[in-house]
């Protein structure tokens, strides 16, 4: 790339993070290299709003769960040792965990098709935002009694696997978890100002504040943002800074490894298959796609107050890394921004477009329900006029049309991919069907149309009220009016969640959580027996048939 094109897509990208240059809110860091050299590393925003202190490009940053694909080649460090067998049960190393429906593999853990439950989605709903002690997240995994699925049936995102997975290491390590990270991986690549965090309650020099917006109703401003655990590990508990991870995205595409054979990268960037044979754009702690033509490599990652996007283009040598600390920007849409700057006519292929909400005017507001599974999906009309598909209560995803369905991908939403054949939906002029079939990770499920005008919820909640407990969760709740509104108390163990209820017909309820953060939203579904509400089953993106049973008055 020649001096004065650079010149030229650099004051393109400072236009693309300008609205994020401000000197009253938290901001950003963003690097680009290419061929291994530096061409983009700048700040924008504060770093410390209290402070008044500015990010710059050697701030240093929380990544969330774009650690988790280190965490991965740690434990394949130690398999190479023959310490560890990525293929064995993860209950030959912890016996005590459950059988349940069967029993995953620590490889299944780092693909997310182990189908357990996630710690971090359960402590939302029976915790809230109390800050857990040390051993709450293996005592979580311990009391389950279910899973969201039987190992390889499907793909769904799990902190709690990789929680696991870090322990593991840490036992056959010998060591702290911290401290193998440090000594295997971050110090042999010079990755001197990477560390493992375990707590946000932790003080690291040169380190951003993470900061959570209050809405405008409360005053608007800033909070601090605090993880509720001490005790995060491989699933997300990262700090670095842009060279760092520039650094480390030069030797994910090398073919000169440092750290790891190349048996284990080969191992490391190898989509998951389930036990249909569908292929999933996940390998181990990676995302693997296709964007305009060329394949990406991937991770972002999430905590409270702060977001991240590593992403690279293997077959242009082009490494990008965005690290927020509270800027209300997308850092996965400004990764492909980047790209498109920086590649432009290189590639190959337009990105894919989303289909048009006009097509499928009939199916906007509606919703259906599978009494199978109690999950619910409803399409709507998405930004920029697109279809937007909101499963189990979501905000709007855009659906791409695929090969005659409409679908989203796992990478966009870290479950499915989900599919509807697109000849099923109404089109223009027609009415909606009474039923269609959705598939979630290429298992297909009969929904019902839930009724278009839902029932009033001042009568239907009254089946509702009373006392029930959560045996998984370890938690009692109350279901009660709070005036006009219908609300799920849950009290665990340290600290309590309130949801709000909305009907969607007498047997189905959409769930808002309670708190400021983070915004979860899920399906109630009621089970009646001899003609009273006994028992009801909330799901969630990452909890599927949490079950709560009627107490005696």
């Amino acid at each position: 790339m020649n001096e004065a094109n650079m010149i030229d897509k650099t004051g393109t990208l400072d236009a693309l993070f300008q609205p994020h240059n401000r000197s009253d809110a938290p901001g950003l860091v963003v690097g680009v290299a290419q061929h291994g050299r530096r061409l983009y590393r700048r700040g924008f925003g504060l770093a410390s709003v209290e402070l008044g202190v500015a990010n710059t490009a050697w701030t240093r940053m929380r990544i969330g769960s774009t650690s988790k694909h280190f965490t991965c080649l740690a434990a394949l460090l130690l398999a190479e040792e023959g310490k560890l067998n990525v293929d064995a049960g993860v209950r030959e190393y912890f016996p005590a965990l459950p059988p349940l429906r069967g029993e995953p593999t620590l490889r299944q853990l780092m693909t997310h098709t182990s189908g357990y439950r996630c710690f971090l989605d359960l402590a939302s709903i029976g915790d809230g935002m109390a800050i857990k002690p040390q051993g709450a997240a293996l005592a979580a995994q311990l009391r389950q009694t279910a899973v969201n699925f039987a190992p390889g049936e499907k793909i769904l995102y799990c902190n709690g696997g990789y929680h696991l997975l870090s322990l593991v290491i840490e036992k056959v390590a010998g060591m702290p978890f911290e401290q193998f990270l440090k000594e295997r991986i971050f110090t042999p690549l010079g990755m001197v100002d990477t560390i493992s965090s375990p707590s946000d309650f932790e003080i690291h020099r040169g380190m951003a504040t993470l900061h959570v917006p209050r809405p405008p109703e409360q005053g608007g401003g800033w909070r601090l943002g605090i993880f509720p655990t001490e005790e995060l590990r491989g699933e997300g508990a990262m700090i670095s800074t842009l060279d760092d991870m520039l650094t480390w995205l030069a030797h994910l595409r090398s073919t000169s490894k440092t750290v790891g054979s190349e048996a284990s990268w080969r191992q490391m960037t190898t989509r998951a298959t389930l036990n249909n044979g569908l292929s999933v754009p996940y390998g181990l702690g990676l995302m693997l796609h296709g964007y305009r033509g060329v394949e990406v490599i991937h991770h972002a990652g999430g905590v409270v107050g702060g977001t991240c996007q590593m992403i690279t283009v293997p077959s242009h040598a082009l490494d990008i890394i965005i690290m927020t600390n509270g800027a209300q920007a997308n850092p996965m849409d400004l990764g492909y921004s980047i790209i498109d700057t920086m590649l432009g006519d290189a590639l190959p292929a337009a990105a894919r477009e989303k289909a048009a909400a006009a097509r499928f005017q009939p199916m906007l507001g509606t919703r259906y329900h599978s009494g199978a599974s109690g999950l619910v999906c409803g399409f709507t009309e998405a930004p920029e006029g697109k279809l937007g598909l909101s499963f189990l209560d979501s905000l709007p995803v855009p659906m791409t049309e695929h090969d005659a369905s409409l679908r989203i991908g796992f990478e966009e939403l870290a479950l499915g991919p989900l599919e509807v054949p697109a000849a099923a939906l109404a089109m223009e002029g027609q009415q909606a069907p009474p039923t269609l079939t959705l598939s979630e990770g290429g298992r297909a499920e009969r929904y019902e149309r839930l009724p278009a005008t839902p029932p009033a919820l001042a009568e239907v909640g009254l089946a509702l009220l009373g006392r029930y407990h959560a045996p998984d969760l370890g938690a009692d709740a109350l279901m009660r009016f709070d005036g006009a509104q219908l609300k799920l108390e849950v009290f665990g163990a340290h600290g309590c969640d309130v949801m709000v209820l909305e009907a969607f017909s007498d047997l189905v309820f959409g769930l808002r959580f309670g708190g400021e953060y983070p915004p979860l939203r899920g399906v109630l579904s009621a089970e009646r027996s001899d003609g009273a509400v006994k028992a009801f089953r909330i799901n969630t993106h990452r909890t599927r048939n949490l079950r709560f049973e009627r107490l005696a008055d």
